[in-house]
């Protein structure tokens, strides 16, 4: 791998694993997330902390090979816009339900959050199929935690009023 590559890849993880930062800043679990009735299967909370740092990378190697396999300005600023506005919905998602304390609406935003994993598999798969195949598991968690999601609201719903400061 020569050096323009290796630093690509740098970039990659640095800008995957600021988004993942920025998503952790906005997860509180506090009293109000400890307060939550939640499923009997939900996976314990350090799990997620494990769960996430593997997508990350993942997307981080995902988003090299595509860059690495583009060949147009075009191309590039295709890869850079999905991986963006996924980027944006991810952390939009971990705003609504820890930061602004509204399961209810962050269960509507995974809807987007889902959707932007496809466009990205779809929009990567002819640049390469490896890039795709990484966003995978990605896509599983998303369907997982959104079941998740899905659970806690009807158990703890009607939410609504100001978040606890």
């Amino acid at each position: 791998m020569n050096r323009q590559a290796l630093f690509r890849l740098a970039v990659a993880v640095a800008l995957s694993y600021a988004t993942a930062g920025i998503g952790a800043a906005l997860t509180d679990l506090g009293p109000w997330y400890f307060s939550l009735r939640q499923p009997p299967w939900k996976p314990p909370d350090a799990a997620f902390g494990v769960i996430w740092t593997v997508i990350f990378t993942l997307c981080a190697i995902s988003g090299w090979l595509a860059w690495q396999a583009s060949e147009t300005r075009a191309q590039r600023w295709r890869v850079a816009v999905l991986f963006g506005f996924n980027a944006g919905l991810n952390v939009l998602w971990s705003a609504l339900y820890f930061k602004w304390q509204r399961p209810d609406w962050a269960l509507i935003e995974v809807v987007f959050l889902w959707a932007s994993i496809v466009l990205l598999v779809l929009g990567l798969w002819r640049l390469s199929r490896w890039a795709s195949w990484l966003l995978l598991p990605y896509g599983v968690w998303v369907s997982i935690a959104s079941v998740l999601n899905y659970q806690t609201t009807v158990l703890n719903g009607p939410f609504g009023g100001l978040p606890s400061p």
